[in-house]
């Protein structure tokens, strides 16, 4: 398992999002094995974070697909650092997320260009910004979207190997409330509280969340007033929004709009900034009848899974592209200093890429 090695030679770099120099050493050492393949390097250069990397192949007649991941982390430098591995597991930052699913993806397509001597069809997407809500990159994935016909994402994979179908849609919001101060001694019945109006919006907030639909809304923070002897004159509200389909989407934004402009303390006057991330990845008949094609072409069960967590294949889908996510090997404890990903998950992963991928190389 060579590629172990190219595994352990990323996972060394720190690539957190904010640490360009990391992100983009990464994002180097990618391009080299890539362009091996024959693959054609676009640069989208950034100056403040990692540049975002499109690969492109030969085209010819036949199905366009797009493989996609990120080479950033979220684990700043001296945090969580460094490689290494046991009979069954590999650990470090990214390990399955995913500098581990990149590697699924490069060593399928190491594969095919041994067997064929060529790749056609397949472009690589690395962006740089993922672990942070992919703010930049979003707009350059969505616009590179229309050119697919199918997209692979590279996420982990599920406990028992499974493949995502769906993500929820999430958007982060700031509801800022603006009152009046006055002393709460002498003079408390001429303030408008900022931190009155922010309890009574907490609370209509609160009752948006419906669990048995999947949407919830949490507000997560709470910033507001000067001291004990003064009304606040200015309260923010942080939350973020999450949902599984288009109707709970807009029923949230619409309540958030009414929740807003409502006065529940006279006088207080509130605005709203923020929007949607990622949107929602909603199950489909197109991905269903794909898996079905899939599991045809690999003569193998591939089993699907929901997942409330956002991923850049939430963007994809979101722009009609035939989407499915969790192509990366099986691991836990992302985003934690126990980050590890099973050995044996990234044999079989490699296995079911080569064979989906050699039979749209052949079948151009």
């Amino acid at each position: 398992m060579d590629y172990l090695n190219d595994l352990e030679k990323i996972i060394n770099i720190n690539s957190y999002t904010k640490n360009k120099q990391g992100v983009d050493e990464v994002g180097s050492i990618m391009s080299k094995w890539l362009e091996e393949l024959g693959f054609k390097l676009t640069t989208y250069e950034k100056e403040q974070i990692g540049n975002h990397l499109l690969f492109s192949s030969s085209k010819k007649s036949g199905k366009k697909i797009l493989l996609l991941g990120h080479n950033d982390t979220v684990f700043p430098p001296n945090s969580f650092e460094g490689f290494f591995q046991d009979e069954k597991w590999v650990y470090g930052p990214g390990a399955c997320d995913m500098k581990g699913g990149n590697i699924v993806a490069l060593q399928s397509l190491r594969n095919i260009f041994k067997e064929n001597n060529k790749i056609y069809n397949i472009d690589f997407l690395l962006v740089s910004d993922e672990e942070t809500g992919s703010d930049d990159s979003k707009e350059i994935t969505a616009l590179l979207a229309s050119n697919y016909d199918y997209c692979f994402v590279f996420e982990a994979a599920g406990a028992n190997m499974e493949v995502v179908t769906q993500r929820k849609g999430v958007g982060t919001f700031t509801i800022t409330i603006d009152g009046l101060a006055a002393h709460a001694g002498n003079h408390y019945d001429k303030g408008i509280d900022a931190n009155l109006e922010a309890s009574y919006k907490l609370q209509e907030l609160v009752k948006l969340t419906n669990l048995e639909l999947q949407t919830t809304v949490n507000v997560g923070k709470i910033n507001g007033g000067i001291g004990a002897n003064t009304i606040s004159p200015k309260c923010e509200l942080l939350l973020e929004i999450r949902y599984t389909t288009n109707d709970e989407k807009i029923r949230v934004l619409n309540a958030l709009n009414k929740i807003t402009n409502t006065s529940y303390v006279s006088g207080t006057i509130s605005t709203l900034t923020g929007s949607i991330q990622r949107d929602v990845m909603q199950e489909n008949t197109n991905q269903l009848e794909f898996i079905t094609q899939l599991e045809t072409i690999t003569n193998s069960k591939i089993l699907t899974e929901k997942r409330g967590g956002v991923s850049d294949a939430n963007i994809v889908a979101s722009c009609g592209v035939t989407t499915l996510d969790g192509f990366g090997p099986f691991g836990d404890g992302d985003h934690t200093i126990k980050e590890r990903a099973l050995k044996s998950s990234f044999e079989s992963r490699i296995e079911l890429m080569t064979k989906i991928l050699n039979h749209f190389q052949k079948n151009s």
